[in-house]
């Protein structure tokens, strides 16, 4: 994977937090209660702080080996699918009225250690190679 790849990626995912966020601005009030938007706009916060995240790394990719950067930019992506995406699935089945949607609490934490770990290894991949 190229740094053009992992910017297109960084940008397309933006791009579904800005729509996400507009659908739970918009669409989600009317179905789930003010604490279920509170969680799903969480999801959308770290979905589009992430995303950003993963384009910063493409540009810091200066600083070290591409291959270690792209792993950091695979943590950030897998955090977004697992905590953001967890927890937009939990408000997905509130909105539905449907039960089920328990099983995606605990996905939410492995979502935030992929996060971390991210950070971690962005942050020793610089420092490493100065």
């Amino acid at each position: 994977m190229k740094n053009r790849d992992i910017l297109v990626i960084a940008a397309l995912s933006a791009m579904f937090a800005v729509v996400l966020g507009a659908f739970g601005a918009h669409g989600l009030k009317k179905l789930v209660t003010v604490e279920q938007l509170e969680v799903f706009k969480t999801g959308v916060q770290y979905h589009f702080y992430h995303s950003v995240a993963i384009a910063l790394v493409a540009f810091a990719s200066q600083f070290g080996t591409s291959a270690a950067f792209r792993k950091v930019a695979w943590a950030f992506l897998i955090g977004i699918i697992l905590f953001s995406g967890s927890l937009y699935g939990m408000t997905a089945f509130k909105a539905l009225n449907t039960e089920g949607g328990n099983w995606l609490g605990p996905i939410t934490p492995l979502g935030g250690l992929f996060f971390i770990l991210g950070w971690l290894g962005f942050a020793w991949i610089v420092y490493k190679n100065d």
